[in-house]
């Protein structure tokens, strides 16, 4: 898991940065509001960040402000990191976006936790979007097949959206999970299969003897 720090004190930062890779997190840090708002729209950017509430340029809760106004942000969990301890201060940074908070001089087990909780929260949320994806893609799979399908009026191809044609089973396998076998109707037995076994037949001086008619079709 991926963690950025923003804190403008360098001991804390330090300290933070140092606890942190101990427990086994990839660390980002950065010493001020702009940088840390840049490192989270960066690509493959931290899930979860730690926040010092009061830094140069922006503020911590100016930040959790700004994150949670995207659109499509995707999981992400905001931890304040303050002094204030105040009641009031509390509410006011969970009212601007952040998830937790931790008051310094931060309690390194209770730090920990916090973490932990955070990094659990953004799993679930990634494993809840993916399958949320997963169900969009085959709605769409659905409503492609309710739809209007051109179909050929001799060979019975489908016309697709790229304009090729596809035989039936082709199309239906590639926009489903249906697998087919394949089989002879009654109809086509007695008007393809028959003929040709005569021919067949007739070519080796054979006659064929009369096939009982089977229900529901010959495998």
């Amino acid at each position: 898991m991926k963690i950025l720090i923003a804190e403008d004190d360098p001991v804390s930062r330090r300290v933070l940065e140092a606890t942190l890779l101990k427990w086994g997190y990839e660390v980002t840090t950065t010493s001020n509001g702009t940088e840390a708002w840049a490192g989270l729209n960066a690509p493959g950017a931290p899930r979860l960040a730690i926040l010092d509430w009061m830094m140069p340029e922006i503020d911590g809760v100016e930040i959790c402000r700004r994150a949670r106004g995207l659109p499509d942000q995707g999981p992400l969990h905001l931890i304040l990191l303050t002094a204030r301890g105040r009641k009031e201060d509390v509410i006011a940074g969970l009212q601007a976006g952040a998830d937790d908070y931790v008051t310094k001089p931060f309690d390194h087990e209770e730090l920990k936790a916090r973490v932990q909780v955070g990094t659990r929260i953004v799993e679930l949320q990634t494993m809840l979007a993916a399958r949320v994806t997963e169900l969009e893609e085959a709605l769409t799979r659905v409503r492609q097949l309710r739809g209007l399908l051109p179909i050929c009026s001799y060979c019975k191809k489908i016309r697709d959206d790229q304009n090729y044609w596809q035989q039936v089973e082709q199309y239906v396998s590639t926009h489903t999970d249906v697998q087919f076998s394949h089989g002879i109707c009654p109809d086509c037995y007695r008007k393809v299969v028959e003929p040709q076994l005569d021919d067949a037949l007739r070519d080796h001086g054979a006659v064929r003897e009369p096939v009982k008619k089977r229900r529901g079709g010959t495998q």
